[in-house]
């Protein structure tokens, strides 16, 4: 503050008149020495001698040459420091309080440093266009239609380009209504609020009241009546108060106002556009000297533009007049031109010979009449008055008018008198405007250029989505660069440019799992390289060079990534055969430069920078164009929600992570919105889009995204919840899950007899299921007649699915009752639920005989109980290790960190971890026997905790688990609170009590056990005051009692019951959710056991040995493995 303090008053100046020269010529009569005379004479400055201060130490004698000098600023004024700016806080104006910013300047004041006056000091925001506005000075009454078009049209047409009003600032005529049209139409968000006032300050009513250096003074806006001077309008944000040493007379603010509109409009309006601020004037009525300062704007080179408010009076009317008579020939027939003069002298009361050179300026404005619009509010097909205003200021091409109608972010401008039929655009005119619009963040101006014709394949680039992620955006910019550093795991330099690569590694940085960008495909980056390549030798990157590169990886990725987890074809997967093409690279680097090809969802590229860069409303307006709705929504919710993630854990502030939070939310819920009505509609194709293969996002889909995401609500929705349930069924037809059925399931699985009386749904009930390969292979007989009729059903089934039937006929019913006998035998070994029970049935024998091993003796060499614990768990080991190889990340690395981002998978490892050490001391005899007998002891431990996880796919039972997951989660910090006031008692409790102790490993227990039961009740009475019974008790022992009883208050009373209250408090928000929660989980346990081979271990091996054996067999016959993995289909898309 006092460096602007010291800047404002070292480079701007007032002025003083320091010689007195009379305004009257007449000598006067009385002798130099009478000081009446001299006191009542008038300088031409305006003030008596009296107010020269700088004539006070002389002798205020009258100069001898006064007749024959002429008074100027420039040698009768001296310039000094201004005195004069701070800010003005209006008294009376309006209701709510009205403050601005003032400064007291010289009249030669330079314009640069007005510029930076306005822009660094008083933090106003540079102008994208100039409102100067001119007319009458005296009050003078509008009508009411005139008067609402103008003040609702300048306040819109300032506000939505961001303008700056200039006016003379005063509280009376055209200025007057300027601050009326801000307090009815204008915001009250004072940094919108940039209307200056370029005011005299001679003409200023008590402008004594505003001098001071930096301060806020308290203005009265009520002027005295009779005084020639007037007040300050209090709606007004800023004022230039242009002192040339004068008192009452204007003029001398004109030619520094003049200077101001000129340094600003070679100001570039944007900094990535080069277009200059425009500068318009309105004039509203006027008298006379509106008229020159008209032609003075119109002759100017390049003239500026005028817009006459026709109705308001005086002037205006005039111009308005004489424009429409020269609107044909551009002259006046004589009778008209004597009307003209009686009219002017009419109109301003003046004389003939004044009339006619105000006549003579009417005309040579009429000169430049195409600089000059005449705005009618009674015409019919009148624009608008800020569309008026504007349009009148759009000079130049058709591109450069374009331009400054982005930098405005006026799409309706652009589209109704810019894109309009028959103008002819630059090669990349349009091209350029779509990236400046991107980059400057205007969605309307993105979404005109898209509806006029501009496509994304032929504009989206390698190099323009690299501009775009490195275009400069404050925080959003830091905070991009923040996760890039993330990604990579290493600081980037200053200045340091994003490649596709590194927004490649930012998206599996924050989507994380399996999930493998196309910018990181080793088909993209190749033909990235070349791109690159390319550039640098000189060759122009064509625009759909990108589309090209996306292509090829994705073509690439088709041939040689493994199939994921979802799969939608109408048949069973079959591998297309490729042409062989001969391998030119001079040809490929050319079409991957130049060559059009098919473009797959280009606006994703587009989309997933918006989300990147924290542009909501960009990125929902790309949301809404194109396809693939619901995944995209599904993506952004992710990328947000690891992106608020990122934000709190790194520091960035609680309001970034709470924006990026509510755009996830904001996603998520667009998410849901869309499967609602997708399934109201049509219930099976619903399911077929949850489970669709995304091809542009890494072949997930949009439910493997959602349950990355945390998108509980969608994972609850009743739509996904069907399809979880169809898949947990399989091909068994128990759509509820009762008792009852879940005994035929126990029943058929202890007596495979009765399979054959259980229901199976027929291949087009299940068209909607994801199934693997091979369970679409198994039982296919072509010359069976089941067969042929249960395809012939399928069929018939298929097209109620396709029109949202979910009831299927009874011809497909008595088909799936005659399913072959093998195949009902493998669909319901490979159905989940089915996997469930029998791994469950196994699981319960494994814990009785383990808990049999370590309750009895263990002898030297493993006992039959034994021996099948061990065979359990090491195959358990081996389908732990199964799981992990066919886990979907390509690198061993990262399959091993999406692994272990399990809890349970966690749990396993250690449990079978601990289980093999013990196996392996248990051998041993003596004291290694038995450690690895108490190792077995505390290993069952985890294998009885895993029932939990067992009993949570239970609908009653699982919703309490995840209420008791909630509260051990959130417990630390009470339990750590807890623990330190713990140790912090029982620590001096034990070295008082035993002084004399030697170092144990006891001293710890003494210290954290008792201390630990007194929680439970237990107070150990007989050691509260040990002197009663032994008089030899140690020294200090009297304070034992003072300290437990400070513990138990402190421990019990206090830090118990707030953990039962925050239990209680956490019980009660997880019941409400408890049951979104569970279903939310539900998808983990269904797709666990959807993977799992159907024999339980031990068996379980022989299930690996099926496997490699069928690995090996496809290998032989030269077949990739990984098309027969346990990739899921979806029939009938």
């Amino acid at each position: 503050m006092e460096s602007g303090k010291s800047w404002i008053q070292a480079t701007f100046y007032k002025r003083e008149c320091v010689r007195f020269l009379p305004a009257s010529r007449d000598h006067h009569r009385c002798p130099p020495v009478c000081h009446v005379c001299q006191n009542l004479v008038r300088c031409c400055c305006g003030r008596l001698i009296g107010e020269h201060a700088e004539l006070e130490s002389n002798s205020r004698v009258l100069p001898a040459s006064a007749d024959e000098e002429t008074w100027s600023v420039a040698q009768h004024t001296r310039a000094s420091p201004t005195d004069a700016f701070g800010s003005i806080d209006f008294q009376g104006s309006t209701k709510r309080s009205c403050r601005a910013k003032y400064v007291r300047l010289s009249c030669d004041a330079k314009a640069d440093q007005l510029l930076c006056l306005m822009l660094r000091e008083w933090n106003m925001v540079q102008p994208k266009l100039v409102i100067s506005v001119h007319g009458g000075t005296e009050n003078f009454p509008l009508p009411p239609r005139v008067g609402q078009a103008f003040s609702k049209g300048l306040v819109r047409a300032a506000e939505t380009t961001g303008a700056w009003i200039l006016t003379d600032g005063f509280n009376t005529g055209v200025s007057m209504y300027v601050g009326d049209a801000v307090k009815v139409y204008g915001t009250h968000e004072r940094r919108k609020r940039n209307i200056i006032g370029v005011t005299p300050w001679g003409l200023i009513e008590n402008h004594s009241d505003l001098i001071g250096r930096g301060v806020l003074r308290h203005y009265q806006t009520l002027g005295n009546p009779l005084s020639k001077r007037s007040s300050l309008n209090g709606l007004h944000s800023h004022f230039l108060l242009v002192d040339d040493g004068t008192l009452g007379k204007s003029g001398g603010q004109l030619e520094l106002r003049r200077n101001l509109e000129r340094h600003i409009h070679r100001q570039r309006i944007h900094p990535r556009l080069a277009q200059r601020v425009p500068v318009v004037c309105v004039v509203v009525e006027g008298g006379p000297p509106v008229l020159s300062t008209v032609l003075d704007y119109v002759s100017r080179s390049p003239p500026v533009p005028v817009i006459v408010f026709e109705g308001t009076g005086r002037a205006a009317d005039l111009l308005a007049l004489i424009h429409k008579q020269t609107a044909v020939d551009r002259k006046l027939d004589t009778d008209i031109k004597e009307d003209f003069l009686l009219r002017i002298q009419g109109v301003f009361s003046v004389a003939r010979s004044e009339a006619s050179r105000l006549f003579s300026l009417l005309t040579e404005c009429m000169e430049h009449r195409d600089a000059i619009t005449i705005f009618d509010s009674e015409s019919e097909d009148h624009l608008e008055a800020d569309v008026a205003i504007l349009k009148a200021s759009l000079k130049g091409t058709p591109a450069e008018q374009l331009n400054v109608t982005l930098a405005w972010d006026r799409a309706d401008i652009a589209q109704q008198h810019i894109l309009v039929y028959g103008q002819h655009w630059k090669v990349g005119a349009l091209e350029q405007a779509m990236l400046n619009a991107l980059k400057m963040d205007h969605v309307s101006f993105v979404k005109l250029l898209i509806e006029n014709g501009m496509t994304l394949k032929h504009f989206l680039t390698v190099s323009r989505l690299e501009e775009l992620y490195n275009t400069q955006q404050g925080s959003s910019d830091y905070f991009l660069r923040h996760i890039v550093e993330d990604a990579k795991k290493s600081r980037v330099p200053v200045g340091y440019k994003i490649s596709l690569i590194d927004v490649g590694m930012v998206i599996e940085h924050l989507i994380g799992g399996a999930y493998r960008s196309t910018y990181r495909r080793k088909s993209f980056r190749t033909v990235y390289n070349r791109i690159n390549t390319a550039l640098k030798e000189g060759r122009p990157e064509r625009s759909d060079s990108l589309t090209r590169s996306r292509t090829t990886a994705i073509d690439s990725a088709e041939t040689t990534l493994p199939r994921s987890h979802f799969f939608r074809t109408a048949e069973p997967y079959r591998r297309k055969e490729r042409p062989s093409v001969p391998h030119d690279p001079e040809l490929e680097a050319t079409a991957e430069l130049g060559d059009s090809s098919l473009f797959i969802y280009s606006v994703n590229d587009l989309f997933v920078w918006a989300v990147l860069k924290r542009r909501q409303q960009m990125a929902l307006f790309l949301w809404h164009h194109g396809e693939q709705a619901m995944a995209r929504a599904v993506v952004a919710c992710r990328l947000y929600r690891a992106m608020a993630i990122e934000a709190k854990e790194s520091d960035m502030g609680d309001s970034t992570a709470e924006e990026l939070k509510k755009y996830s939310l904001e996603f998520g819920q667009l998410a849901v919105d869309l499967l609602d009505k997708a399934f109201k509609e049509n219930e099976r194709m619903a399911m077929k889009l949850l489970t669709s293969e995304m091809t542009d996002w890494s072949d997930f889909t949009c439910l493997q995204m959602a349950v990355a995401s945390g998108l509980r609500p969608f994972l609850a929705h009743s739509c996904t919840q069907m399809l979880l349930s169809d898949l947990w069924m399989g091909r068994l037809n128990m759509r509820k899950n009762t008792w009852l059925k879940t005994a035929q399931i126990i029943v058929s699985i202890l007596l495979p007899a009765t399979i054959q009386f259980l229901e199976f749904k027929s291949q087009a009930e299940m068209s909607h299921v994801p199934q693997t390969q091979e369970a679409l292979q198994f039982g296919r007989d072509t010359e069976s007649p089941g067969a042929a009729e249960s395809g012939s059903a399928a069929q018939a089934d298929q097209g109620n699915a396709e029109t949202g039937k979910t009831g299927t006929s009874r011809r497909s019913n008595l088909t799936a009752r005659w399913l072959p006998w093998a195949r009902k035998v493998y669909d319901f070994y490979n159905a989940p639920v089915v996997k469930f029970w029998f791994h469950t049935m196994t699981y319960l024998p494994f814990l009785m005989l383990y808990t049999y091993t370590v309750l009895v003796r263990m002898e030297r060499y493993p006992s039959f109980p034994e021996w099948f614990i061990i065979a359990y768990i090491s195959s358990t080991a081996a389908e732990k290790v199964r799981e992990v190889l066919l886990s979907e990340p390509r690198r061993f690395q990262k399959k091993l960190k999406v692994w272990f981002s399990e809890y349970w998978n966690v749990h396993d490892f250690v449990a079978i971890l601990l289980f093999f050490t013990g196996l392996a001391l248990r051998w041993q005899t003596g004291v290694v026997h038995t450690a690895g007998r108490i190792i077995y002891c505390l290993d069952i431990i985890f294998w009885f905790v895993r029932v939990l996880d067992l009993l949570a796919i239970n609908q009653k039972a699982g919703p309490y688990l995840t209420m008791i997951t909630k509260m051990m989660s959130n417990m630390f910090y009470i339990v750590t609170i807890m623990g330190i006031v713990l140790v912090s008692f029982g620590t001096p409790r034990g070295s008082i009590l035993k002084p004399y102790e030697d170092p144990s490993w006891g001293l710890l227990k003494d210290v954290l056990f008792q201390p630990y039961f007194m929680m439970f009740g237990e107070v150990y009475a007989g050691e509260i005051n040990p002197c009663e019974e032994n008089p030899d008790c140690p020294p200090g022992s009297f304070l034992n009692p003072l300290l437990q009883a400070v513990y138990l208050f402190m421990q019990y009373i206090i830090m118990v019951n707030l953990l039962i209250a925050f239990y209680n408090n956490v019980y009660i928000h997880m019941k409400n959710i408890s049951h979104q929660l569970w279903k939310y989980n539900r998808h983990r346990y269904i797709m666990t056991y959807q993977k799992k081979p159907w024999l339980p271990p031990p068996l379980i091996l022989f299930s690996h040995m099926t496997l490699c054996v069928s690995t090996v067999w496809h290998w032989r016959k030269g077949v990739s493995g990984q098309e027969s993995d346990l990739g899921l289909i979806v029939l009938g898309s």
